[in-house]
């Protein structure tokens, strides 16, 4: 990584790990703190780029694409003219707006869940509860396909594989040279319902035990006689990259949308419950011990 004299920031090279939407947010930190440092509001940013207050936020927060123009200006008048500086920010968003391999699945992604794919894609460590379902990263195609076929009652058997095909192809990240890492907390539902019959199930666990047995894959179960505990909320998917100026984001999916809470405290409130959680389940030595159970009728 390269740094920035002045405001020692650091500057992505890896372009391929990190995906156009971390890069995107990692431009986005990076004018920000630019514009920050010389103290120039947003709705004078705006201005500048013939926009408005609303665009530089959503430019500074990584959710909209950047044109060439409208940087180089921002840098102008942010007083940032070291021209390595600049060529290297501007070459960050120029990989920034190359489309990630999944927009192909264009047809069966809806707009909102678009952005999580590009975050997962380029997290380190992903930290997710779940209370129903398996985690999708960890799921078989004939599991994924029974609970696709369930939420989506009208799509043709065609769109169905379409959306089976995407899920098992998140699963590269775990194909990468640094693996992502998963840490997943599983109530003891997820594994006594059925789903898909007993076969379909029966595969999905046995996928869950050697999953497990992964040194970057950490999976819990939360039994049943832990009683209460502080996430019975619903799912909770708590996102790490690795640079560290990006933050921790925290992703609640909903049936027809998903909620990114962005404050401060409340992504460390749902970083302590998650911890919480990791202390009430059974150690994952136990788990291998716990789905066997389970297979057995236990």
């Amino acid at each position: 990584m390269s740094r920035h004299p002045d405001e020692s920031i650091p500057i992505v090279q890896d372009h391929r790990t990190a995906g156009p939407t971390v890069l995107r947010m990692l431009v986005g930190a990076q004018l920000r703190r630019f514009r920050e440092a010389a103290r120039i509001s947003t709705e004078a940013a705006g201005y500048e780029i013939r926009g408005s207050h609303s665009k530089i936020s959503r430019m500074e927060l990584g959710r909209v694409g950047f044109k060439e123009r409208d940087i180089a200006d921002l840098l102008t008048l942010y007083g940032v003219t070291d021209p390595d500086v600049r060529e290297e920010l501007l070459e960050l968003a120029e990989h920034a707006n190359t489309p990630g391999w999944w927009q192909v699945y264009g047809d069966v992604v809806p707009s909102w869940f678009e952005p999580y794919l590009g975050l997962e894609q380029g997290a380190v460590v992903i930290r997710v509860y779940e209370i129903q379902n398996v985690p999708e990263l960890l799921q078989t195609p004939d599991y994924a396909r029974t609970l696709i076929t369930a939420r989506h009652p009208e799509a043709s058997q065609a769109e169905i594989e379409r959306r089976v095909e995407l899920r098992m192809a998140r699963r590269r990240v775990f194909d990468r040279r640094e693996p992502l890492k998963l840490w997943a907390v599983l109530d003891e539902a997820v594994l006594r319902r059925v789903v898909g019959g007993p076969a379909t199930m029966r595969a999905q666990l046995e996928h869950l035990i050697e999953m497990a047995a992964l040194p970057n894959i950490t999976v819990q179960v939360l039994p049943f006689t832990a009683g209460g505990h502080a996430a019975e909320g619903g799912p909770v998917t708590l996102l790490r990259f690795a640079e560290p100026e990006l933050p921790d984001i925290v992703y609640l999916e909903q049936l027809t949308g998903a909620l990114y809470p962005d404050r401060a405290s409340d992504i460390a409130r749902y970083r302590d419950v998650l911890n919480q959680l990791g202390v009430q389940a059974e150690p994952p030595s136990r788990t291998p011990e716990i789905l066997r159970a389970v297979l057995a009728g236990r």
